[in-house]
């Protein structure tokens, strides 16, 4: 059993009951010239979290954890974007619109690639979801299921709309989750700070958080007494 020093409180799990989640790390939302940027974003903040993320990634996967990569991806006739989803706001580009790296969120277009550093192994499962929720429209929970995992982690991107969507979608399904602090980020420090306070507020009422040196050195502690 892998204890970590989360909080609000200690959060244990089995590597062989536990999948990571790196949600949506895909060059339209981390690399200059993006979806993000278009919409008046700085880039740089969430570009930052890369080489955690990629350090997040390694680890996971020398303890042999189940590991699952997600991208907001559409239809290339754009059957599942809701007309809600893309006329919100006053963006200079919508979701479906030509883009620098191809057309906006569309699966298959360079844009949504994850970033090299981040990027999927062979064997990894990669998931293309329509909603801001990993478990919305996916095989998520089925693969889930199919795997035995009882335990979840987190990381990606943005905090406080993808990232916490899936993180509530799976509380809601029984999982219990940890979301890695220094892996996540988003476009407004402030709606980080309060999303993390939000998640493990009252007990953990979504989820734990805590930071990869935290997870790496209770990986490191469990791998020392087998």
């Amino acid at each position: 059993m892998v204890i970590v020093k989360a909080r609000p409180y200690d959060y244990q799990f089995s590597p062989e009951k536990t999948a990571l989640i790196v949600i949506d790390m895909q060059r339209d939302f981390i690399e200059p010239g993006g979806f993000g940027e278009t919409l008046g974003n700085n880039v740089k903040l969430l570009a930052a979290i890369v080489p955690t993320v990629k350090r997040l990634l390694d680890a996971c996967r020398s303890a042999a954890m189940t590991i699952i990569h997600t991208r907001e991806a559409h239809r290339p006739d754009l059957s599942d974007l809701p007309p809600a989803k893309r006329n919100r706001g006053n963006p200079k580009l919508r979701i479906g619109d030509e883009g620098a790296m191809g057309r906006i969120l569309i699966a298959g277009e360079p844009g949504t690639d994850i970033v090299r550093s981040c990027a999927p192994l062979p064997g990894e499962i990669v998931i293309d979801k329509p909603g801001k929720g990993a478990f919305y429209a996916t095989a998520l929970g089925d693969i889930l299921r199919l795997r035995g995992a009882t335990h979840l982690l987190f990381a990606g991107v943005t905090t406080e709309v993808c990232v916490q969507t899936t993180m509530r979608e799976a509380n809601d399904r029984g999982y219990d989750s940890l979301l890695i602090e220094d892996a996540t980020e988003s476009y407004f420090p402030e709606f980080k700070r309060a999303t993390m306070e939000m998640i493990r507020a009252q007990g953990a009422v979504v989820g734990w958080t805590a930071t990869c040196d935290q997870l790496a050195a209770a990986l490191h502690a469990e791998a020392r007494t087998r």
